[in-house]
């Protein structure tokens, strides 16, 4: 069973047991951590996709301890200026071991006495059916009657 997360604007794949390293985390060492941004879970071949979140997916974890990223180096050089800056950036990350993914089934199709009748408005033998009624343009009114929008094109006198 694995399912995709997101945290940090980043998507990742986890499976129980599984060591990621993932943006900052306000969550002390040693506690646990709900990830509620399940985007898909496969369940031995049984694939649930989200729309944007699978809704009753969690994955839950325990936060390991808080690092911090390799030093990534920014080279700035304009030639024959002598302008030359180093700028060094290591990101702030936390370290969290999963423990689970939970699902709880969902029924597909909630069934209530009001949902077996079918609607007036679907339904085409009921005499409450919406009627169909052309779209007006304001300007097609007939002659004689006031329209509440402003003809913008100029009177024509004869």
């Amino acid at each position: 069973m694995y399912a995709v997360l997101e945290t940090g604007s980043k998507q990742y794949r986890v499976t129980a047991g599984d060591t990621l390293e993932i943006e900052r985390l306000t969550v002390e060492a040693g506690q646990p951590v709900t990830f509620d941004r399940v985007l898909l879970v496969n369940n031995d071949g049984k694939v649930i996709i989200g729309s944007p979140t699978v809704a009753s997916a969690t994955v839950l974890a325990d936060v390991v301890e808080h690092i911090r990223g390799e030093k990534k180096i920014a080279f700035k050089m304009k030639r024959r200026k002598g302008y030359h800056k180093t700028i060094g950036h290591r990101q702030e990350l936390t370290v969290v071991k999963i423990k689970e993914i939970r699902t709880e089934p969902s029924p597909l199709v909630a069934s209530s006495p009001a949902s077996d009748q079918p609607s007036p408005i679907t339904d085409p033998q009921s005499p409450v059916a919406a009627p169909e009624s052309p779209i007006m343009d304001h300007r097609a009114a007939p002659i004689g009657t006031q329209s509440s929008i402003p003809d913008p094109r100029p009177a024509i006198t004869t």
